[in-house]
């Protein structure tokens, strides 16, 4: 049927839905309606109960077209989680800019204002459950993390231990992020964010810059 299959509209008839790799000015929009349909399935069901099926099915394409951008359900889930952090990403540069002994407040200030933000703690949240309850997931947000974020920072402090000090300040950050966010413990989750930063600034400069 030259490429093309057919699939029940909302008035039942039958809707085109596309086979195979899409003509070359269509790719970018495919491939980004494709990242948009996995972050709302990986949010919604999770690591584990999310298929590429599913995937291409709420994105409107056929699962050829997934494998064909990313290959298999890991490589959609790491493209999605950059996406999804990239905020974090576009921020780390500002971590590090400014007297040093205030490093730990501007990176303290940093992700707690991106939990803050409700369009950037949905994708968080699906990240943080989907590597908390799965291997693969937790290897992708391993890699991004250390690889993109991580010594980025350390490669910035002058100290031997510089990678140690950024993993105990990020672990200390993600902490209070799981019991503020996720599980949602009181009265860390009813704290206001400016009394979070105030006492928890120092803790992670200790971290990046201590004895």
């Amino acid at each position: 049927m030259n490429g093309v299959t057919a699939s029940a509209g909302p008035d039942g008839a039958g809707a085109p839905r596309r086979r195979g790799r899409p003509p070359a000015p269509e790719s970018v929009g495919t491939r980004d309606r494709i990242l948009d349909a996995a972050r709302e399935q990986f949010s919604a069901r999770g690591y584990e109960k999310t298929s590429v099926r599913g995937i291409a099915k709420a994105a409107g394409v056929d699962s050829a077209l997934v494998h064909h951008y990313f290959g298999t359900k890991e490589r959609v889930f790491e493209a999605a989680v950059e996406v999804a952090f990239g905020p974090v990403l576009d921020q780390r540069d500002s971590v590090l800019e400014g007297p040093p002994d205030e490093v730990g407040e501007r990176m303290t200030r940093m992700i707690i204002g991106l939990w803050e933000n409700p369009v950037t703690r949905a994708p968080l949240l699906a990240i943080v459950r989907s590597a908390v309850n799965n291997d693969a997931a937790a290897a992708v947000f391993r890699r991004l993390v250390a690889g993109q974020l991580l010594r980025r920072i350390a490669g910035q402090l002058d100290r031997p231990d510089a990678e140690l000090r950024a993993e105990l300040a990020a672990a200390q950050l993600v902490g209070i992020a799981m019991i503020r966010y996720v599980i949602r413990v009181e009265p860390l989750a009813s704290a206001d964010p400016e009394d979070i930063v105030r006492r928890v600034a120092p803790v992670v400069q200790g971290h990046l810059t201590g004895p």
